[in-house]
């Protein structure tokens, strides 16, 4: 009978031992730790593509030369618009503090008005260039400022993830951002977001985000192509598509070239 108790005992504990403990064991806000933690690179240059499709289906294109360093654990980034001619020589620059204690850093120029503007927090859930993406979208999130739930495990593209819930701690985290909630699709294999569902808390209007490509350039996992669409009461109002090309990293950036001098200087 001890024989047999103490066999079972030993299956019980191998059955344990050799399940899938990667989702037993995660509670959602180590995982998104682990997401906070992926390794992104560091002085990174890239050619990127901002397509705008409206409800009619109509296109305009844009593109932008991207540059982004790390300073500390802090992300500084230079965008420039090359084209076309209306939104030409118009810059965005980005402070994106890793701390909740104080708010990024972003400025807008405006080459026709000659002029710089500081984006407020108030207006950081606003339209980034036209874009389904808003001024908080182009930042890392604060990991503090968001409850989180695990709901389930599921399959995109035939790769498992994981769904979490995320809430905005407070209202001024919600009105930074616009969103109620978010339900992000972690993949369990490299820890990145591929799709998210934002819920925004007026309009009854939902924002749905996929990456549709990711490549591994230098041991890093990039997203080269992201779309987010708008929709109200399931009818879509708006597209973007974000598309990265000659992705670059341990590019030689001097500091410098992070400043509302630069910015208004151009490229």
């Amino acid at each position: 009978m001890k024989l047999l108790t103490y066999i079972g005992m030993l299956l019980i504990v191998f059955t344990l031992c050799s399940a899938p403990q990667a989702y037993s064991a995660q509670d959602a806000r180590s995982i998104m730790e682990q997401v906070d933690a992926r390794d992104d690179g560091d002085n990174q240059t890239a050619d990127l593509q901002m397509t705008l499709i409206d409800q009619n289906d109509n296109e305009r294109k844009r593109t932008i030369k991207l540059f982004s360093k790390d300073k500390g654990r802090d992300t500084w980034r230079m965008q420039f618009f090359l084209a076309p001619a209306d939104v030409k020589d118009t810059g965005f620059l980005t402070y994106d503090y890793y701390g909740g204690d104080q708010d990024d850093d972003q400025w807008l120029y405006l080459p026709d008005l000659r002029k710089t503007k500081r984006i407020a927090s108030s207006d950081k859930s606003s339209s980034f260039m036209g874009s389904d993406f808003s001024y908080a979208d182009m930042t890392r999130r604060v990991l503090d400022e968001w409850d989180y739930k695990l709901l389930k495990e599921d399959l995109v593209d035939g790769q498992k993830v994981w769904l979490i819930e995320t809430l905005p701690v407070s209202k001024a985290v919600e009105d930074r951002y616009g969103y109620k909630k978010s339900i992000v699709y972690v993949r369990q294999d490299n820890f990145m977001v591929i799709r998210a569902i934002h819920v925004l808390k007026s309009g009854n209007k939902v924002k749905y985000m996929e990456v549709k490509k990711i490549d591994q350039i230098d041991g890093i996992w990039v997203a080269v192509e992201t779309w987010m669409k708008t929709t109200r009461n399931k009818r879509t109002l708006h597209r973007t598509i974000l598309t990265m090309d000659d992705i670059k990293y341990n590019q030689d950036l001097d500091k410098s070239i992070f400043s509302v001098r630069q910015l208004e200087k151009g490229l």
